[in-house]
C-alpha cells in the first residue's frame, strides 16, 4: 500500500461539534517558509513522517502542498494525545513486558477506530553497545510490538515500515544503561490507499471522527 500522490477534494464540515474555524486551525497552524518549504518549530514539516522507505522529509514536505499532509499530522498529534505511544524494554531485549502490553493494547484500540490511516513503529536503544548490534535490537523490538498489535486484530498491511533508529535517537544522552532510551514508537504514517474516505478526499471526516477508549472494530 502507498501514500495517495492524487490532491483531494477536502470535504470541512463540523464533526462531534467541533466548528470548521477550530479544526481547521488545528490543521494549518503550520507556518510557510518560502516554495516547497514548509517548517514548524524550526524543523521542516514531514520529517518525523519519513519512515526511510517512502521518500525523503523534502518529498513528504511537498505533500503539505497538496492538501494532505496537515491532516496526517493533526491525526498525529491527536493520536500522541490521547493513547501512550512509547513502550519501553529491559536492558538488551525485546520482550514486552506487561506494561507494554497494556500500552499496546491502547494503541490497538486506537487503530481499530481509524481503518483509513496507517502507522509506523520505530525502534531504538540505548548507547551500550556497538551500532551494528543496536540497529538489530531496534529492529527486533519494533517487530515485537508490531506483532503484538497483529494479535490485538491490526492487518499487518497497516504497520508500515518497521525501522530500527538503532542507537542515534536518544532521550537521555548517556553512555550508560538508561531505559528511556530502549524504546519503540508508534506514530500516523499516512492515509490507506484503496479506501473509500480516502478515495473521496473526506480527510477531516476520519480526521475528527469521535474516538471512543475501547472501541471495537476490524483492523
Amino acid at each position: 500500500m502507498r501514500i495517495m500522490t492524487l490532491t483531494p477534494t477536502i470535504a470541512l464540515g463540523s464533526r462531534a461539534g467541533l466548528p470548521v474555524a477550530l479544526m481547521l486551525g488545528a490543521a494549518f497552524a503550520l507556518t510557510a517558509c518560502g516554495p516547497g518549504q514548509v517548517f514548524d518549530g524550526g524543523r521542516q514539516v514531514g520529517s518525523q513522517l519519513n519512515e526511510g522507505g517512502f521518500g525523503d522529509p523534502t518529498r513528504t514536505n511537498a505533500l503539505y502542498h497538496t492538501g494532505r499532509l496537515q491532516y496526517a499530522q493533526v491525526l498525529g498529534e491527536r493520536f500522541a494525545q490521547e493513547v501512550p505511544t512509547t513502550i519501553n524494554f529491559a536492558f538488551n531485549s525485546a520482550t514486552l513486558d506487561p506494561e507494554a502490553r497494556a500500552i499496546l493494547q491502547q494503541q490497538a484500540a486506537f487503530i481499530r477506530h481509524f481503518p483509513e490511516v496507517r502507522f509506523s513503529v520505530y525502534g531504538h536503544t540505548d548507547l551500550v553497545g556497538s551500532n551494528a548490534y543496536n540497529q538489530r535490537l531496534g529492529q527486533r523490538r519494533a517487530q515485537a510490538a508490531v506483532n503484538f498489535l497483529v494479535s490485538q486484530g491490526i492487518s499487518r498491511s497497516r504497520l508500515d515500515a518497521l525501522v530500527s533508529l538503532g542507537e542515534t535517537q536518544p532521550i537521555v544522552a548517556t553512555e550508560s544503561q538508561e531505559r528511556r532510551n530502549r524504546r519503540t514508537v508508534t506514530e500516523v504514517t499516512g492515509f490507506v490507499e484503496d479506501n473509500p474516505l480516502v478515495l473521496d478526499g473526506r480527510y477531516a471526516q476520519i480526521v475528527y471522527r469521535t474516538y471512543a477508549t475501547g472501541a471495537a472494530g476490524g483492523g
